[in-house]
């Protein structure tokens, strides 16, 4: 299965620990289509929740297409995605637990079709934060001695 990233969204990893993964498909109208193959789309702030059991991506900022018309679509519109009942049922269970949240991690087209993959996660507290930058400065650090002694 070929796929072609869109964004990848770097925060995410760092700010929660993610426990497990899913892709969804997401409803665009044709300009978002077309402003999402020139990449230009931010993760940063989004998530993922439920309104009336359905499961909409909110804060995703997809910027209006240049060439667009009067019809352009609004940039941080919540966007409906796309999942089977049964799955949407198993993460309503899961999200509704105290903690739990759902992140986009990166926006990829496969097949023609723009899919998302979700992570299920919990919010890291400051100090795991600080661990991960610490942890990421000495690997770092290892590879660059590594690197030196060869």
């Amino acid at each position: 299965m070929h796929q072609m990233d869109i964004v990848v969204n770097k925060k995410a990893r760092f700010n929660y620990e993610i426990q497990d993964h899913l892709e969804a498909g997401i409803s665009l109208v044709g300009t978002e289509v077309k402003a999402l193959r020139g990449r230009r789309v931010n993760l940063t702030d989004s998530y993922a929740t439920f309104r009336a059991n359905e499961l909409f991506l909110i804060n995703a900022r997809i910027e209006p297409y240049e060439h667009g018309n009067i019809h352009n679509h609004d940039p941080v519109r919540a966007r409906k995605l796309l999942l089977h009942r049964k799955e949407l049922d198993k993460l309503k269970g899961k999200l509704q637990q105290k903690g739990w949240v759902l992140v986009p991690m990166k926006l990829y087209f496969t097949r023609g079709k723009v899919k998302v993959k979700l992570g299920l996660g919990k919010s890291k507290k400051n100090f795991d934060k600080r661990q991960t930058i610490k942890d990421r400065d000495i690997k770092r650090e290892m590879e660059r001695e590594m690197k030196n002694y060869r």
